[in-house]
């Protein structure tokens, strides 16, 4: 029998390769988005490196290249009553080769959330959709997997970003303390540096609880800054290409940087760029959530990963890029701007992250390789880059 795997934000940089990811490997899949990202996109005049199919057109071009369906589903997960008719048998899809019912999943992706820090601090009024939007979905679905099917597992995408930078080494979720000749095991504690990573504490906080109060089975990925454009799948046409941002709100760091590379825009180093987190290349992403679903949490069990590969500060990845970019003609430079953000850019950071290699993700690292393939894709869309989007200075 085939395993049913749904995706929760589908149409996102991770959740669309993630879909055809599974999908290739024999999977039922559905997918369900309400289109955020790309309208707030819209709505920030922010854009996109590339035009993107909609999620339906996405899902049709799939399947005339394989013969592979992916169910879609187009709605807001905050309302609890779309979330509950994914597992109830009364939802209606939106484009489907077969439009029954695909039964319940074995397995829940969570990626239904806005993933931005600067966005969450635009004002209160980004900041109270982030909190609504994250925290809702994520309690819809643990109401509606304790209700309806209490034995699915639930592969929640937590952030490195929830750990903030501790000045002791940063374990996998829990840490043991001693205190006062008694031991116990807790969440490890953590720190957040924006409201958007906070909303991930509190995700992992409500699981927490469903977990404890009913058995749940749940793995939180704590995943740093991802990078990277084509995954196995993706390489079929250029259409089924991921959703890249090369701006300060919605794109992430590396990706962002080559995009400025390549458009002779100086490169973006917050402060001293002393900053220091792990990083990972998106097929390594694709990777972990497979891995994680072929040897699931147990009953009960809240199971944390750290999802990161290796670790650069913000100076070590403009060095890379300027490298390769130098070696392909760019006349790459670093302009080191006065830090937006409030963080710390000298700080101790070392964290575990063997768990995942340990159940099987054999890791991608940043090498030049990489860079090149990299600079090679956005070489093609440059024309397309609008340099007036890429920093517009959010401050917190």
């Amino acid at each position: 029998m085939k395993k049913h795997i749904l995706i929760l934000g589908g149409d996102g940089y991770l959740g669309w390769p993630t879909a055809m990811y599974f999908s290739n490997r024999d999977y039922k899949v559905t997918v369900v988005d309400n289109y955020f990202r790309r309208n707030a996109c819209t709505e920030l005049d922010v854009g996109m490196l590339y035009p993107v199919p909609t999620l339906i057109q996405r899902a049709k071009i799939w399947y005339d290249l394989t013969g592979k369906e992916i169910k879609v589903v187009i709605g807001d997960l905050t309302d609890p009553e779309l979330m509950r008719a994914l597992f109830d048998g009364t939802i209606v899809y939106n484009w489907a080769v077969n439009p029954e019912f695909t039964g319940v999943p074995e397995t829940v992706i969570h990626y239904a959330e806005q993933p931005s820090a600067p966005y969450s601090l635009i004002n209160y009024k980004y900041a109270n959709i982030t909190i609504k939007n994250n925290l809702l979905v994520t309690n819809n679905l643990m109401f509606a997997v304790r209700d309806y099917s209490s034995d699915t597992h639930i592969i929640k995408l937590g952030t490195m970003g929830e750990y903030g930078t501790p000045n002791i080494d940063i374990e996998e979720g829990w840490i043991e303390i001693e205190h006062k000749g008694r031991k116990d095991r807790f969440l490890f504690p953590r720190q957040a540096s924006s409201l958007y990573h906070t909303t991930k504490i509190m995700d992992t906080d409500l699981l927490w609880f469903g977990v404890r109060m009913w058995n749940l089975r749940v793995t939180d990925l704590m995943q740093g800054p991802v990078y990277g454009i084509e995954t196995e799948e993706s390489k079929l046409d250029p259409r089924l290409r991921t959703l890249f941002n090369y701006d300060e709100i919605f794109g992430t760091i590396l990706n962002r940087f080559i995009v400025q590379a390549v458009v002779d825009y100086p490169l973006t180093v917050y402060g001293k760029g002393g900053q220091t987190r792990g990083y990972l290349n998106i097929n390594d992403t694709l990777q972990c959530v497979h891995m994680s679903e072929i040897t699931p949490a147990q009953p009960g069990e809240l199971r944390i990963f750290n999802q990161i590969m290796e670790t650069f500060s913000v100076n070590e990845l403009a060095e890379k890029v300027c490298n390769v970019g130098r070696s392909l003609g760019y006349n790459v430079r670093v302009n080191h701007i006065d830090n937006p953000r409030k963080e710390a850019e000298d700080h101790y950071y070392n964290p575990t992250y063997q768990g995942l290699i340990e159940i099987g993700v054999k890791p991608h690292y940043l090498t030049k390789k990489v860079l090149l393939e990299m600079f090679q894709i956005v070489e093609q869309y440059k024309e397309n880059v609008r340099t007036d989007v890429i920093f517009r200075g959010i401050k917190w």
